[in-house]
């Protein structure tokens, strides 16, 4: 009996319909065997394997941090701290600390339900050529393929478009309002906007590696789990959304509001959200 084998490998990139995000380290691996055998009953095998690797390369320059990165995360911690120095010395000058802590805490409550809106909003609208926050959406259905990249991106390259937000809004804030009630608000509220994405990238980072005050946090249930937030990757893909706290999550999905919120933008203006039809997400 003669036995015949035949293998080929090629390798083959991939960057149609692929985020560039991901394009330079991403490539597809073909392996094709067969074994023919020349016996009175041949029976031919023969077996096919498709990988699509995604190395997520520590030096891949989408995922570093550039100085302008630098510069608006830079710039957005500042606008928060001022703001929130101006409710910590405004509250000691009037004695008055109940209703900022109040405001403090409003906001904190306020940013997970932002950060969910915003997070369903641009997982299920919009594509790469939305004016302003394009990148953006590009970067959340890429997330959907590929979840751990955000744990290998850079710190200012994480935050840099949201802090950049903060910046330009905080700011203003900052030089029009001296009261203490209103920055209490605006610097608690700013501050977790500003880092919901780092809260987003914790909840997918490994336990053992996390820094063990954030682990507390996490336990404590005052930033998202990784426990929690690994439903929203699981089908049907359409729940929590809310990555500060999650606190709004439960509420959110048991009464089916972004279901609703889908139903009425696709009666009122025919838009389909991508969960109706992309499996991933």
């Amino acid at each position: 009996m003669a036995v015949q084998l035949r293998t080929k490998y090629t390798i083959i990139p991939i960057t149609n319909n692929t985020p560039r995000s991901h394009r330079p380290s991403l490539s597809r691996l073909r392996a094709i065997c067969s074994v023919n055998s020349t016996a009175a009953k041949p029976r031919p095998n023969r077996e096919k394997l498709v990988v699509v690797v995604n190395p997520l390369l520590s030096n891949d320059p989408t995922l570093q941090s550039t100085w302008t990165h630098r510069f608006w995360v830079s710039a957005g911690c500042t606008s928060v701290f001022a703001s929130l120095a101006k409710s910590v010395v405004a509250g000691f000058a009037s004695h008055l600390w109940l209703e900022p802590a109040l405001a403090g805490f409003v906001g904190y409550i306020l940013a997970d339900l932002v950060s969910g809106v915003y997070h369903w909003a641009s997982d299920n609208y919009g594509d790469e050529s939305t004016p302003l926050v394009g990148t953006l959406i590009e970067d959340s259905q890429s997330h959907h393929k590929w979840p751990c990249t955000i744990t290998r991106r850079q710190f200012a390259n994480n935050l840099h478009f949201l802090a950049r937000g903060v910046t330009l809004t905080v700011l203003p804030l900052d030089l029009a309002f001296n009261d203490h009630v209103v920055h209490g608000f605006v610097s608690t509220f700013a501050f977790c906007v500003l880092f919901c994405q780092q809260f987003h990238a914790w909840a997918h980072g490994t336990k053992s590696k996390l820094p063990p005050l954030v682990v507390a946090l996490q336990d404590m249930g005052l930033l998202v789990s990784r426990t929690h937030h690994v439903k929203h990757h699981r089908a049907p893909y359409s729940n929590n959304y809310c990555v500060v706290s999650g606190v709004w999550n439960k509420a959110l999905d048991e009464n089916n509001v972004f279901e609703a919120m889908e139903m009425v933008l696709y009666f009122q203006l025919g838009v389909r959200p991508r969960s109706w039809t992309d499996p991933i997400l």
